[in-house]
């Protein structure tokens, strides 16, 4: 298995979470983005993933280019260690959180889009950072909102076990509290976040652990 990753990137950041929760062994491939303009949009990477973004996923039989399709993928390859609950109701609750933030939350914070605003719009780096926070303020209002009504949130986002929408969940905390963002104000997304950050998979999976972390 191979992942191409970029150690800040969330999207990544969910699939090595994922993979280390399965016990998955993968060679990371990092793709840096910022390092000559940008490895992602480069031919070599866009050969594999035309979007030109990370992750990139790939094994012996399938390449994919989609963090929830690739968690999707590794769930129905891989059940051994479930990150899905068993029951239609769990499963399309986990599903729903996990896509507020990698629907919702994250793709209008993404660096393309950021670029776009300073580099095209010519906004400043200023108006930048109220874009970014405004719309991620918003996003964990509207998630700690769904945690806070559903009995089924325990320690975790669903229960006792990471599902994928912890893998999502954590990457979106990191993102927050990177630039400067308290997530105490939101108790149900601070005590989730704070149940897996020691997890050993979570650990590892963590920017700072990763082989092309700066």
């Amino acid at each position: 298995m191979k992942l191409y990753t970029y150690f800040r990137s969330s999207a990544a950041y969910r699939v090595r979470i994922a993979l280390n929760l399965k016990g998955l062994a993968y060679d990371a491939i990092p793709v840096h983005l910022l390092r000559g303009g940008g490895e992602h949009l480069k031919d070599e990477y866009t050969r594999i993933n035309p979007s030109g973004l990370v992750p990139a996923f790939q094994d012996d039989y399938i390449t994919l280019t989609q963090s929830m399709a690739i968690l999707e993928y590794l769930e129905d390859e891989h059940p051994d260690v479930p990150l899905l609950p068993k029951d239609a109701m769990g499963r399309a609750r986990v599903r729903e959180i996990a896509q507020i933030i990698a629907c919702d939350i994250h793709p209008v914070n993404n660096l393309r889009v950021l670029r776009y605003l300073v580099d095209d719009l010519g906004l400043s780096e200023d108006v930048k950072k109220q874009w970014y926070r405004h719309w991620l303020v918003g996003g964990l209002e509207i998630l700690e909102k769904h945690l806070a009504r559903d009995p089924s949130a325990g320690p975790l986002c669903h229960g006792y076990l990471p599902t994928i929408a912890d893998c999502c969940l954590v990457p979106q905390v990191f993102n927050a509290q990177r630039h400067g963002i308290d997530v105490s104000v939101y108790p149900n997304i601070a005590r989730i976040n704070a149940a897996c950050v020691d997890i050993p998979a979570f650990v590892a999976a963590h920017p700072s652990n990763q082989p092309d972390a700066e």
